[in-house]
């Protein structure tokens, strides 16, 4: 491993376990066994590696969604939702400092542009995926790994990105991919809300679960609320009905329109 691997490595051990306001050029060069001229040849600037440092971070975040999304096929829209909330808040038990590092990401994209184009492109196409994978409405093929070929973090000395995320297809490095014909589910496309609502969801469970998980909610109880809620709005077209209407496995709920 070379000094420029060696320094990725120490920079994202870094974050994971100081966080990055709290880190600092000689806690990478000691995490790393290199030396301070080391950051500058390769990086240009502490703040180059550690914005390539976050990338890879968030890389690995997307990969252990994917592994923590498992559903089954023959499941219901609302089963899904469970296994799905059910293995994000398992993961964040196992992984703690990964998802900790996650929500740290959030923290610092005001300061780094490329870092904030990232992961709103990975917002995009997680929404397009949990639509699919939720409703089941777009065939084989939606991933949340990365993309072959693709998530380079190289860096140059002036801490731009060298494979900036375009706004078709894959997208590069962010750790989610998306099947063609479903690479995005913009707002008022049909199930749009949907993949926005796991989304949101993911997003504030793990934080339950980092800072008070004795009481976090479980993915079946998450699930529940929405049968509550739905019940007490009296509607026929809410979440009570998700597990059946046509088309989504399922027969309509009585009482619904034809």
């Amino acid at each position: 491993m070379g000094h420029r691997e060696q320094l990725l490595a120490g920079a994202k051990r870094c974050l994971y376990e100081r966080g990055y306001a709290r880190t600092t050029a000689r806690d990478i060069v000691t995490a790393s066994g290199t030396n301070l001229a080391s950051i500058g040849y390769h990086f240009g600037s502490k703040e180059a590696l550690l914005t390539a440092a976050m990338i890879e971070a968030m890389d690995e975040w997307g990969d252990e969604l994917e592994r923590a999304v498992t559903v089954d096929p023959d499941a219901s829209p609302l089963d899904r939702l469970t296994a799905i909330w059910t293995g994000v808040s398992e993961s964040v038990t196992r992984h703690r400092q990964l998802w900790a590092a996650s929500v740290d990401l959030v923290t610092q994209v005001d300061h780094h542009p490329e870092l904030r184009e990232r992961l709103a492109a990975a917002m995009a196409a997680g929404r397009a995926a949990f639509t699919s994978i939720v409703l089941d409405n777009s065939g084989e093929g939606d991933t949340f790994g990365p993309v072959d070929g693709e998530g380079d973090t190289s860096v140059d000395s002036k801490g731009d990105t060298a494979d900036p995320v375009d706004g078709n297809g894959p997208v590069p490095g962010n750790g989610i991919e998306v099947a063609d014909g479903a690479s995005r589910a913009a707002p008022g496309d049909p199930g749009s809300e949907v993949g926005a609502l796991v989304m949101a969801v993911i997003t504030g469970l793990s934080v339950q679960w980092l800072l008070d998980p004795e009481g976090a909610p479980s993915g079946a109880q998450l699930v529940e609320a929405l049968r509550t809620l739905a019940a007490a709005a009296g509607t026929t077209s809410g979440p009570a009905a998700v597990d059946g209407p046509a088309g989504h496995g399922g027969s309509p709920v009585a009482g619904a329109p034809a």
